[in-house]
Protein backbone atom coordinates (compact mmCIF):
# COMPACT_ATOMS: atom_id res chain seq x y z
CA UNK A 1 0.00 0.00 0.00
CA UNK A 2 1.56 3.39 -0.93
CA UNK A 3 1.65 5.77 1.90
CA UNK A 4 1.57 9.38 1.26
CA UNK A 5 3.74 10.80 4.13
CA UNK A 6 7.04 12.81 3.90
CA UNK A 7 9.64 13.34 6.11
CA UNK A 8 9.13 16.94 7.01
CA UNK A 9 12.56 17.81 8.68
CA UNK A 10 14.94 15.75 10.40
CA UNK A 11 18.00 16.29 13.77
CA UNK A 12 21.15 15.38 14.50
CA UNK A 13 23.44 14.75 17.56
CA UNK A 14 27.27 13.58 17.89
CA UNK A 15 28.78 13.56 21.00
CA UNK A 16 32.10 16.11 21.79
CA UNK A 17 34.48 13.69 22.04
CA UNK A 18 36.05 11.46 19.25
CA UNK A 19 38.05 8.40 19.48
CA UNK A 20 40.17 7.75 16.40
CA UNK A 21 41.24 4.58 15.49
CA UNK A 22 45.24 5.28 15.86
CA UNK A 23 44.02 5.62 19.49
CA UNK A 24 43.10 2.18 19.70
CA UNK A 25 45.87 0.94 17.82
CA UNK A 26 48.13 2.24 20.48
CA UNK A 27 46.01 0.86 23.35
CA UNK A 28 45.91 -2.33 21.86
CA UNK A 29 49.54 -2.98 20.83
CA UNK A 30 48.90 -2.55 17.12
CA UNK A 31 50.53 -0.52 14.76
CA UNK A 32 49.14 2.85 13.09
CA UNK A 33 46.41 2.05 10.96
CA UNK A 34 45.52 -1.00 11.78
CA UNK A 35 42.27 -0.68 13.23
CA UNK A 36 41.00 1.84 10.45
CA UNK A 37 42.63 -1.02 7.74
CA UNK A 38 40.73 -4.05 9.15
CA UNK A 39 37.00 -2.22 10.06
CA UNK A 40 36.62 0.73 7.95
CA UNK A 41 36.28 3.32 10.43
CA UNK A 42 38.96 6.16 11.13
CA UNK A 43 37.21 8.00 13.90
CA UNK A 44 33.59 7.44 15.78
CA UNK A 45 31.98 9.35 18.31
CA UNK A 46 31.53 8.48 22.14
CA UNK A 47 29.43 10.04 24.63
CA UNK A 48 31.61 11.82 28.00
CA UNK A 49 29.46 13.10 29.92
CA UNK A 50 26.48 13.09 27.56
CA UNK A 51 23.34 10.50 28.55
CA UNK A 52 21.21 8.88 26.11
CA UNK A 53 18.32 11.04 26.77
CA UNK A 54 19.86 14.14 26.51
CA UNK A 55 20.90 13.26 23.13
CA UNK A 56 17.82 12.20 21.57
CA UNK A 57 16.23 15.25 22.99
CA UNK A 58 18.87 17.00 21.03
CA UNK A 59 18.14 15.80 17.98
CA UNK A 60 14.76 15.78 18.43
CA UNK A 61 14.86 19.63 19.17
CA UNK A 62 16.62 20.02 15.87
CA UNK A 63 14.45 18.40 14.03
CA UNK A 64 11.19 20.04 15.24
CA UNK A 65 13.14 23.53 15.25
CA UNK A 66 13.45 22.57 11.28
CA UNK A 67 10.00 22.20 10.81
CA UNK A 68 8.60 25.57 11.53
CA UNK A 69 4.54 25.44 11.92
CA UNK A 70 4.12 22.00 11.92
CA UNK A 71 1.41 20.56 14.06
CA UNK A 72 2.87 19.54 17.20
CA UNK A 73 3.76 15.65 17.50
CA UNK A 74 1.11 13.65 18.88
CA UNK A 75 3.18 10.90 18.68
CA UNK A 76 7.09 10.15 19.95
CA UNK A 77 8.61 7.04 18.80
CA UNK A 78 11.87 6.44 20.45
CA UNK A 79 13.27 3.91 18.42
CA UNK A 80 16.68 2.15 19.90
CA UNK A 81 18.48 -0.68 21.00
CA UNK A 82 19.14 -0.80 24.06
CA UNK A 83 16.81 1.52 26.05
CA UNK A 84 17.64 4.59 28.42
CA UNK A 85 16.50 1.61 31.53
CA UNK A 86 14.41 -1.72 31.14
CA UNK A 87 11.28 -0.08 32.60
CA UNK A 88 9.81 2.38 31.90
CA UNK A 89 10.02 3.30 28.50
CA UNK A 90 12.45 5.68 26.98
CA UNK A 91 9.94 7.78 25.10
CA UNK A 92 8.01 9.71 28.20
CA UNK A 93 11.12 11.03 29.29
CA UNK A 94 11.80 12.61 25.46
CA UNK A 95 8.48 13.48 25.60
CA UNK A 96 8.92 15.34 28.58
CA UNK A 97 12.91 17.03 28.25
CA UNK A 98 10.73 18.22 25.23
CA UNK A 99 8.15 20.34 26.79
CA UNK A 100 5.66 18.77 25.21
CA UNK A 101 2.72 19.06 27.22
CA UNK A 102 1.41 15.98 29.23
CA UNK A 103 -1.38 13.51 27.93
CA UNK A 104 -0.81 15.24 24.15
CA UNK A 105 1.17 12.53 22.31
CA UNK A 106 1.48 9.18 22.92
CA UNK A 107 5.19 8.18 23.77
CA UNK A 108 6.35 4.92 23.26
CA UNK A 109 9.27 2.08 22.56
CA UNK A 110 10.10 0.46 19.50
CA UNK A 111 13.33 -2.14 19.63
CA UNK A 112 14.44 -4.06 16.38
CA UNK A 113 17.42 -3.46 17.69
CA UNK A 114 19.40 -2.16 14.51
CA UNK A 115 16.44 -1.44 12.67
CA UNK A 116 14.47 0.41 15.40
CA UNK A 117 14.18 3.16 13.49
CA UNK A 118 13.25 1.94 9.98
CA UNK A 119 10.35 -0.11 11.92
CA UNK A 120 9.23 2.85 14.04
CA UNK A 121 9.09 4.81 10.53
CA UNK A 122 7.05 2.12 9.07
CA UNK A 123 4.59 2.59 11.89
CA UNK A 124 4.45 5.80 11.94
CA UNK A 125 3.37 5.92 8.50
CA UNK A 126 0.45 3.83 9.05
CA UNK A 127 -0.38 5.84 11.47
CA UNK A 128 -0.34 8.87 9.71
CA UNK A 129 -2.01 7.49 6.37
CA UNK A 130 -4.68 6.00 8.50
CA UNK A 131 -5.76 9.82 9.66
CA UNK A 132 -4.35 8.11 13.46
CA UNK A 133 -2.15 10.95 13.62
CA UNK A 134 -1.13 14.38 12.19
CA UNK A 135 2.65 14.49 13.10
CA UNK A 136 4.86 11.93 14.46
CA UNK A 137 8.37 12.11 15.81
CA UNK A 138 11.20 9.56 15.53
CA UNK A 139 13.75 9.64 17.79
CA UNK A 140 16.95 7.13 17.87
CA UNK A 141 19.83 7.32 20.22
CA UNK A 142 23.04 5.06 21.12
CA UNK A 143 25.42 4.85 23.40
CA UNK A 144 27.02 1.72 21.67
CA UNK A 145 30.37 2.66 23.17
CA UNK A 146 29.08 0.35 26.21
CA UNK A 147 29.79 -2.96 27.13
CA UNK A 148 31.88 -3.65 24.15
CA UNK A 149 34.51 -6.77 24.37
CA UNK A 150 37.50 -4.55 24.03
CA UNK A 151 39.13 -7.71 26.11
CA UNK A 152 38.14 -10.34 23.81
CA UNK A 153 37.42 -9.19 20.14
CA UNK A 154 38.84 -5.47 20.24
CA UNK A 155 37.98 -5.28 16.45
CA UNK A 156 34.93 -5.88 16.82
CA UNK A 157 34.36 -3.23 19.61
CA UNK A 158 36.21 -0.81 17.69
CA UNK A 159 32.92 -0.79 14.67
CA UNK A 160 30.99 1.71 17.26
CA UNK A 161 29.93 4.81 18.31
CA UNK A 162 27.31 6.97 19.48
CA UNK A 163 24.96 9.09 18.25
CA UNK A 164 21.17 10.33 18.00
CA UNK A 165 19.16 11.53 15.32
CA UNK A 166 15.41 12.16 14.69
CA UNK A 167 13.09 12.81 11.70
CA UNK A 168 9.36 14.37 12.27
CA UNK A 169 6.78 12.52 9.27
CA UNK A 170 3.76 14.21 8.56
CA UNK A 171 1.41 13.56 5.56
CA UNK A 172 2.64 14.05 2.09
CA UNK A 173 0.17 17.03 1.20
CA UNK A 174 1.01 17.77 -2.72
CA UNK A 175 4.55 17.57 -2.33
CA UNK A 176 3.99 13.45 -3.84
CA UNK A 177 5.95 12.21 -1.49
CA UNK A 178 5.27 8.73 -0.34
CA UNK A 179 6.66 5.65 1.53
CA UNK A 180 5.90 2.89 -1.73
CA UNK A 181 6.68 0.04 0.18
CA UNK A 182 8.14 -1.49 2.98
CA UNK A 183 9.28 -5.25 4.31
CA UNK A 184 11.19 -6.90 7.20
CA UNK A 185 12.11 -10.26 6.82
CA UNK A 186 13.63 -12.10 9.81
CA UNK A 187 16.03 -15.37 10.24
CA UNK A 188 16.21 -16.48 13.74
CA UNK A 189 19.36 -18.82 13.14
CA UNK A 190 21.17 -15.96 13.58
CA UNK A 191 19.87 -14.98 16.80
CA UNK A 192 23.08 -16.01 19.31
CA UNK A 193 25.18 -14.62 16.21
CA UNK A 194 25.26 -10.69 18.03
CA UNK A 195 23.88 -10.32 21.23
CA UNK A 196 24.03 -8.88 24.94
CA UNK A 197 22.72 -11.42 27.14
CA UNK A 198 22.38 -9.46 30.43
CA UNK A 199 19.34 -6.76 31.37
CA UNK A 200 16.42 -8.52 30.38
CA UNK A 201 14.95 -11.80 31.93
CA UNK A 202 17.40 -14.54 30.52
CA UNK A 203 19.83 -13.97 33.41
CA UNK A 204 19.03 -13.63 36.72
CA UNK A 205 21.03 -10.95 38.99
CA UNK A 206 19.72 -11.66 42.09
CA UNK A 207 20.30 -15.35 41.75
CA UNK A 208 23.52 -15.24 40.08
CA UNK A 209 25.30 -12.39 39.81
CA UNK A 210 28.44 -13.94 37.94
CA UNK A 211 26.70 -15.43 35.04
CA UNK A 212 24.75 -11.84 35.20
CA UNK A 213 28.01 -10.30 35.06
CA UNK A 214 29.69 -12.34 32.25
CA UNK A 215 26.53 -11.75 29.94
CA UNK A 216 27.01 -8.31 30.34
CA UNK A 217 29.42 -7.18 27.16
CA UNK A 218 28.25 -7.43 23.94
CA UNK A 219 29.21 -10.48 21.72
CA UNK A 220 28.92 -10.62 17.82
CA UNK A 221 29.95 -13.45 15.31
CA UNK A 222 30.55 -10.97 12.48
CA UNK A 223 31.60 -14.43 10.34
CA UNK A 224 28.06 -16.08 10.74
CA UNK A 225 26.13 -12.75 10.57
CA UNK A 226 27.94 -11.88 6.83
CA UNK A 227 27.59 -15.32 6.19
CA UNK A 228 23.53 -15.21 6.55
CA UNK A 229 23.25 -11.82 5.07
CA UNK A 230 24.96 -12.89 2.53
CA UNK A 231 22.87 -15.94 1.56
CA UNK A 232 19.15 -13.88 1.77
CA UNK A 233 19.80 -10.31 0.75
CA UNK A 234 20.12 -9.84 -2.78
CA UNK A 235 16.70 -11.99 -2.91
CA UNK A 236 14.90 -9.77 0.01
CA UNK A 237 16.22 -6.62 -2.21
CA UNK A 238 14.64 -7.81 -4.91
CA UNK A 239 11.56 -8.94 -3.10
CA UNK A 240 11.26 -5.13 -1.77
CA UNK A 241 12.25 -3.49 -5.33
CA UNK A 242 8.99 -5.88 -6.88
CA UNK A 243 6.79 -4.34 -3.85
CA UNK A 244 7.32 -0.68 -5.00
CA UNK A 245 7.14 -1.81 -8.52
CA UNK A 246 10.92 -0.66 -9.28
CA UNK A 247 13.91 -1.77 -11.30
CA UNK A 248 17.17 -1.61 -9.30
CA UNK A 249 18.35 0.92 -12.20
CA UNK A 250 15.50 3.54 -11.10
CA UNK A 251 16.84 3.52 -7.33
CA UNK A 252 18.35 7.01 -7.09
CA UNK A 253 20.32 6.67 -3.68
CA UNK A 254 20.55 3.96 -1.20
CA UNK A 255 20.41 4.30 2.58
CA UNK A 256 21.91 1.65 4.14
CA UNK A 257 22.57 1.02 8.31
CA UNK A 258 26.10 1.03 8.76
CA UNK A 259 26.66 -2.08 10.02
CA UNK A 260 30.45 -2.64 9.17
CA UNK A 261 32.63 -1.68 5.61
CA UNK A 262 32.00 -5.12 4.45
CA UNK A 263 28.20 -4.94 4.50
CA UNK A 264 28.67 -1.66 2.09
CA UNK A 265 30.90 -3.12 -0.09
CA UNK A 266 28.23 -5.91 -0.98
CA UNK A 267 25.36 -3.11 -1.40
CA UNK A 268 27.88 -1.88 -4.01
CA UNK A 269 29.19 -4.79 -5.33
CA UNK A 270 26.69 -7.79 -5.36
CA UNK A 271 23.53 -5.74 -4.78
CA UNK A 272 24.41 -3.60 -8.10
CA UNK A 273 24.28 -0.20 -6.92
CA UNK A 274 27.46 2.35 -7.99
CA UNK A 275 29.22 3.52 -4.86
CA UNK A 276 27.91 7.47 -5.58
CA UNK A 277 24.39 6.33 -5.05
CA UNK A 278 25.29 4.84 -1.68
CA UNK A 279 25.62 7.08 1.74
CA UNK A 280 28.82 5.14 3.23
CA UNK A 281 29.43 7.13 6.94
CA UNK A 282 31.24 4.43 7.99
CA UNK A 283 34.91 5.99 7.83
CA UNK A 284 33.86 9.06 10.56
CA UNK A 285 31.32 6.96 12.07
CA UNK A 286 30.96 3.84 12.46
CA UNK A 287 28.24 1.68 13.70
CA UNK A 288 25.88 3.61 15.47
CA UNK A 289 23.10 1.00 15.57
CA UNK A 290 19.68 1.97 15.57
CA UNK A 291 20.67 5.57 15.55
CA UNK A 292 22.77 4.73 12.30
CA UNK A 293 20.20 4.73 9.44
CA UNK A 294 18.52 8.41 10.46
CA UNK A 295 21.66 9.64 10.83
CA UNK A 296 22.20 8.84 7.27
CA UNK A 297 19.07 10.46 6.34
CA UNK A 298 20.15 13.49 8.07
CA UNK A 299 23.32 13.66 6.00
CA UNK A 300 21.94 12.97 3.08
CA UNK A 301 19.43 15.73 3.67
CA UNK A 302 21.82 18.01 4.60
CA UNK A 303 24.50 17.79 2.58
CA UNK A 304 21.95 17.81 -0.40
CA UNK A 305 22.50 14.52 -1.75
CA UNK A 306 19.01 13.64 -1.34
CA UNK A 307 16.34 15.71 -3.35
CA UNK A 308 12.61 16.00 -3.62
CA UNK A 309 11.34 13.31 -6.40
CA UNK A 310 14.21 10.97 -5.70
CA UNK A 311 13.30 7.16 -5.29
CA UNK A 312 14.92 6.05 -2.24
CA UNK A 313 15.76 3.20 -0.59
CA UNK A 314 16.69 2.58 3.27
CA UNK A 315 17.64 -0.62 4.09
CA UNK A 316 19.45 -2.69 6.61
CA UNK A 317 19.94 -5.40 8.64
CA UNK A 318 19.65 -6.07 12.85
CA UNK A 319 20.67 -8.68 15.26
CA UNK A 320 18.13 -11.75 15.49
CA UNK A 321 18.74 -11.55 12.33
CA UNK A 322 16.40 -9.55 10.55
CA UNK A 323 16.81 -7.47 7.08
CA UNK A 324 14.47 -4.69 6.51
CA UNK A 325 13.68 -2.08 4.37
CA UNK A 326 11.69 0.75 3.07
CA UNK A 327 11.09 2.28 -1.00
CA UNK A 328 10.27 6.09 -0.77
CA UNK A 329 10.14 8.64 -2.94
CA UNK A 330 11.33 11.55 -1.05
Amino acid sequence: MIRPVRFLSTGAYLPETVLRSTEIDRRIGRPSGFVERMTGVAERRVAVGEDQVEMAVAAARQALSSAGSCPVPDHVLFAAAVPYQSIPATAPLVQQQLGLSPGSAAAYDINATCLSFLAATDLASLLLAAGEARSVLVVSSEIASRALPWETAPLTAALFGDGAAAALLVPAGESGAAICASLMETYPEGYEACRLGAGGTRYDYHENPAQFAANSHFEMDGKALYRITFQHFSGFLGRLLARAGWRIEEVDLVLPHQASQRALAHLVEECGFSSDRVVDLMKTHGNQVAASLPLVLDHALRTGRLQPGMKVLMVGTSAGLSLGGLAFVA
